[in-house]
């Protein structure tokens, strides 16, 4: 069985994917308590083992690379503040995010894994005239050694009725796998299929982080529908469907940090796909050896 660990782990969109494949989390981390509280009461029945063993850490910044247990690849949504047209645009520069990168690369430095996927908000790509991603793409290339391919990847991809684009960055140990990303998969699902009932979308808006509703009539408008010719609202159980999260995950937490949650997490289909893909290549290059 492949390990990977589970790296700014959010509510563990990149956990749900891999286990879906039958890989092994053997360890983690997230810093948001709201997002911990949800994490663990979704995984702890999954991945026993990595919460008995005091695997779920809390700060990734006070762990030492030698500490975490060996594992095949790294996955990591490193938070995309520092990175996002919404955020303070500090960049490298921010002292408490942006520099969360570098804790990537020095795990991957000490652990040596076979692989890498990140992912980030699709900005990063172009920010500062491609200073900023080509800076990451140097340091992974020929400062660790590993190979580097990216592209930017939407939901809808994927059959889920929405766009939510993202920039997956994938790399291998072993500088001869010629990696190619998984193939787009048609439209499935609409907004009709979200809430059950005819809707005049068929793709949905971009949910806002301060999820703090606005009327259909607002050229603002990001979370009303007209539903069976009834303006409705969007909520926790059509953003779990939008995103692909299973109808039994939990959240011990308030609506709002909920749907704040759902905000941050990745199309699941998308990230599955992709491993799916990681998979293929390693179990092929371990099965030529």
């Amino acid at each position: 069985m492949f390990k990977f660990i589970d790296l700014f782990a959010g509510i563990g969109w990149f956990h749900l994917a891999f286990h879906n494949i039958w890989w092994e989390c053997v360890f983690s981390s997230e810093f948001d308590l709201h997002a911990r509280k949800t994490y663990e009461e979704n995984y702890k029945n999954i991945s026993p083992e990595m919460f008995k063993n005091g695997n779920f850490a809390w700060d990734i910044t006070l762990i030492d690379p030698q500490n975490i247990p060996d594992f095949d690849i790294l996955c990591a949504g490193f938070p995309c503040q520092p990175f996002s047209q919404a955020g303070f645009k500090k960049w490298f520069n921010d002292e408490d995010r942006g520099t969360l990168f570098f804790n990537i690369a020095n795990i991957i430095k000490e652990k040596q894994p076979e692989a890498f996927f990140l992912e980030n908000v699709k900005h990063l790509l172009n920010h500062d005239n491609w200073n900023t991603f080509n800076t990451i793409k140097k340091i992974i290339e020929e400062d660790l050694w590993y190979s580097f391919f990216y592209k930017i990847v939407k939901a809808s991809d994927f059959w889920l009725p929405q766009n939510r684009p993202r920039l997956f960055m994938v790399g291998f140990k072993d500088k001869s796998i010629k990696f190619e990303f998984p193939q787009e998969k048609k439209l499935e699902l609409t907004m009709s299929d979200i809430f059950w009932w005819k809707c005049e979308k068929k793709i949905w808006y971009t949910l806002r982080v301060w999820w703090r509703g606005s009327n259909i009539d607002d050229r603002r408008n990001w979370d009303s529908y007209l539903v069976d010719w009834k303006v409705k609202r969007i909520w926790v159980n059509e953003w779990k469907k939008m995103q692909w999260f299973p109808e039994q995950f939990i959240f011990p937490v308030s609506q709002t940090q909920a749907m704040k949650q759902l905000w941050n997490s990745v199309a699941i289909p998308a990230i599955q796909a992709t491993a799916e893909r990681i998979f293929y290549y390693l179990k092929n290059k371990n099965a030529s050896k």
